[in-house]
């Protein structure tokens, strides 16, 4: 005989029922110990909206406090690296904060794109773990026998699921911890260069922390965070699980996996549960809005919505415009936008736009910006949007600077530096890549970008310049180009790279390089679609590029989402991609 339907999960509160506090903790986990003292906590969802798991910050804590005696019995001791892979669900909560109570360090760590990639994933996650020197490895079920697997060469003390570490025989005390311990590393998801672990301390984080929630976004009682962001990434860590916790207030999760198969049920759960903060990158905005087809669903309910964050990539004006047009109807508020900057470097963020100002940009002209590295606006010549992201955050200092080390003034573009209490301590074990980051007490970003009307506007990355015949050419602008003035190629079809002497096999000059997902298969459309593309770029940018075709969804993503133009360009070395013979 079928039993009773199983009763669907009604969702944790948004109120806390404690006074709120801003982050005013010492080390993260006091402020585990207060939150554990509301009646809220964290939800994770299907991609159809239901409800599939939920932690109280109750049972996180006692969760958590139990898993650290259970990680001390097996031998671990203060110190110890401690991976896990950042699946999004309660597990990976615990083993975080497990580890922290236990005084360990976790290692959110990226899951696999795809299992096509199993022999480079197992690669990658080797290099990290030997990297941190990590002597036990968390693992959702689904990778279980995989990772197990690929760790086998390196000896851990435990490589499994959460659930499969052998009871503590005995009650142990918690760990101390101080503002100056180790608290996270953090590992990009790249998958080229050797992996640097971003070392962040107790102190550090919460200091972000506090800025975050007092001077950037000024967090309320009645706020309630949704996101779809991977949880081994800065703006998902930091951002949408560090933060609820130390301000006390319920997040709603769905994984990036689901979030890109249905993009609306991020904005269906913000409607639901009344959230009135989340956080995405451009192309999080640009699913949706491709999946609402112009149009707002019927009957959706924006209004809640208090911080649209921008943040993790360069920010796309036209995109977050389109946004507003489309959801307008279902109470979106444009001023609720709010461009920001940071990294992991700085634990998260530096700097965010003022509250209410929505997204606010600057026209500037391309041509003065390549060959002058002057913000001017913009004339009859090729031209582009960016985007202000504000001032920098309370006790932090942001400076542009040329490469002689001067500061330099309003609207000129340059190197951007940053000092402040939420800086990492190290890459951990490579003192040599610390001493080029952290220069007497300043961060060197690796990001251009220059300042006006107090506010920072970035312009890209340093290490993603192309200098080509004495001008200066940054890839997204290229590849922004392209995806506006051809038609054949889609929003993130292209990735912009140069080749030097040395890669291309007799190659005299340093070569602009475009790789296009192209879905024609008559050789004639191909090349045509080629031959528009080289006549694009010359024309707008005037630089003579090389043209490859790749194969629709082809070109490479990092596990967030993001297009990966170093992947791309081991692809184009190695051939994966039809050169033809245009430009």
């Amino acid at each position: 005989m079928q039993g009773a339907p199983e009763k669907l999960l009604e969702t944790l509160p948004t109120l806390s029922g404690l006074p709120l506090r801003l982050a005013d903790f010492d080390t993260f986990v006091d402020a585990v110990d207060y939150a554990s003292k509301g009646v809220n906590g964290l939800n994770y969802y299907s991609a159809r909206g239901e409800i599939l798991e939920q932690l109280t910050f109750v049972d996180m804590r006692a969760r958590s406090e139990k898993l650290a005696g259970r990680l001390l019995a097996m031998g671990l001791e203060r110190g110890d690296r401690v991976a896990i892979l950042a699946e999004t669900n309660s597990d990976f909560a615990v083993a975080f904060i497990g580890a922290l109570y236990a005084g360990l360090i976790p290692a959110p760590l990226p899951l696999p794109v795809a299992f096509g990639q199993r022999d480079a994933y197992s690669d990658q996650l080797r290099r990290i773990i030997k990297t941190a020197d990590a002597r036990a490895v968390f693992t959702p079920a689904e990778y279980e026998d995989w990772v197990k697997e690929a760790m086998a060469p390196l000896n851990l003390s435990f490589v499994g699921k959460v659930s499969n570490l052998p009871d503590a025989d005995r009650v142990t005390e918690r760990v101390k911890v101080s503002s100056s311990d180790l608290a996270y590393l953090q590992f990009s998801s790249g998958t080229t260069g050797e992996p640097k672990g971003v070392a962040v301390t107790h102190g550090s984080m919460m200091a972000n922390l506090r800025a975050i929630a007092i001077d950037g976004l000024k967090f309320r009682s009645e706020d309630r965070g949704v996101s779809w962001l991977p949880l081994y990434h800065d703006m998902g860590l930091v951002g949408c699980f560090l933060t609820p916790i130390a301000t006390q207030f319920t997040a709603d999760y769905m994984s990036t996996r689901d979030f890109v198969r249905r993009p609306l049920m991020w904005l269906e759960l913000i409607q639901r549960n009344r959230c009135t903060v989340t956080y995405a990158p451009s192309f999080g905005y640009d699913l949706a809005l491709r999946r609402a087809r112009g149009k707002s669903p019927e009957g959706m309910d924006l209004s809640a919505w208090r911080v649209a964050g921008i943040g993790g990539d360069m920010i796309k004006a036209p995109i977050i415009r389109a946004f507003s047009e489309t959801f307008r109807d279902a109470g979106f508020k444009p001023g609720v936008f709010v461009p920001s900057y940071g990294m992991a470097e700085t634990t998260l963020a530096l700097s965010f736009a003022p509250l209410g100002q929505g997204l606010k940009t600057r026209r500037l002209d391309l041509g003065m910006l390549e060959r002058e590295m002057i913000a001017a606006p913009a004339g009859d010549g090729p031209a582009r949007d960016f985007a202000l992201c504000g001032p920098a955050l309370a006790e932090h200092q942001i400076e542009v600077r040329d490469e002689a080390g001067a500061v330099l003034p309003e609207l000129k573009v340059g190197k951007i530096w940053a000092a402040g209490p939420s800086l990492m301590k190290e890459y951990f074990g490579n003192p040599e890549e610390t001493a080029k980051a952290l220069v007497d007490g300043w961060l060197d970003t690796g990001d251009l970008g220059y300042f006006t009307d107090g506010q920072l506007v970035i312009t890209g990355r340093a290490k993603d310049l192309m200098i080509v015949n004495g001008r200066n050419l940054w890839p997204h602008d290229l590849e922004w180009t392209i995806e506006k003035d051809v038609d054949a190629i889609r929003e993130g079809g292209a990735a912009a790279f140069a080749v030097t002497p040395d890669d291309t096999s007799g190659n005299p000059e340093e070569q602009v390089v475009v790789v296009i997902e192209c879905r024609a298969r008559d050789a004639e459309a191909r090349e045509a679609i080629r031959e528009e593309v080289h006549g694009v770029v010359r024309s707008v940018h005037g630089v003579e590029a090389k043209i490859a075709l790749a194969k629709n969804g082809e070109l490479p993503q990092t596990s967030s989402g993001k297009l990966s133009r170093a992947k791309a360009r081991l692809m184009y070395l190695d051939g994966a991609f039809d050169t033809g013979k245009a430009g």
